[in-house]
Order: structure tokens, then C-alpha cells, then sequence
């Protein structure tokens, strides 16, 4: 039986999400970087009123997943994210080479 390409990326979405899902709820907490890490006693922070659109690398527990968020806030090594989990919304600091505009492709595993 062939593959149905209509809806192949709605079907792939929903799964990923299902994912998601699944690894927020059983894999550990959100991980997310020190004050130290950050930088938030000696680095400026900008704060953007209009998150720009991106997708990032972030850990729950050990697991790696990469979500398509919003960059909210950032420093010169760490960008402050916030995406969604179902109706969850989630907020991480991660390391700015974790972070990629939406537009681009996710790297190769």
C-alpha cells in the first residue's frame, strides 16, 4: 500500500507533537542554563517585544527534542525560548548555537 501524500505532513506533525508530548511528560524536567551560564550578572540582556520565530535544541530529563518556539530574550552565549507542549507553554534558557531561525532546516542527526 503507497504512502498518502496529501496529508503525509499533517500526519508527521501530529506525530511529532504525540512525541513531544510523550518526552515532556516522561523523560524529566525542562533543563535549562544557570544565572552563570547565562550570564545574567554580567551580560547585558536584550528583551525583544516581538519573539522571533525559531526552532532550538532543548532537554527534558536526558532527551534531546527539537521544538519550534519563540527567542524572547538573549545575551551574548544564551537565548531565552518559549514554546508549547500541547497547551503547555514551556520556557528555557539554551546556549545561542542551540538556536536556529525557523526558516532553516533542523540539522542531520
Amino acid at each position: 500500500m503507497g504512502t498518502n501524500k496529501r496529508y503525509a505532513a499533517s500526519v508527521d506533525r501530529r506525530m511529532d507533537q504525540k512525541i513531544l508530548e510523550r518526552i515532556a511528560r516522561d523523560a524529566g524536567p525542562l533543563q535549562s542554563l544557570s544565572r552563570e551560564e547565562i550570564g545574567l550578572d554580567t551580560e547585558p540582556v536584550t528583551i525583544d517585544p516581538k519573539p522571533k520565530p525559531v526552532r532550538a535544541w532543548v532537554r527534558f530529563g536526558a532527551t534531546p527534542v527539537w521544538v519550534d518556539g519563540q527567542a524572547c530574550r538573549w545575551t551574548a552565549d544564551a537565548v531565552a525560548i518559549r514554546f508549547l507542549v500541547g497547551e503547555v507553554e514551556h520556557r528555557a534558557w539554551v546556549w545561542a548555537s542551540a538556536v536556529t531561525p525557523l526558516s532553516a532546516k533542523p540539522p542531520a542527526a
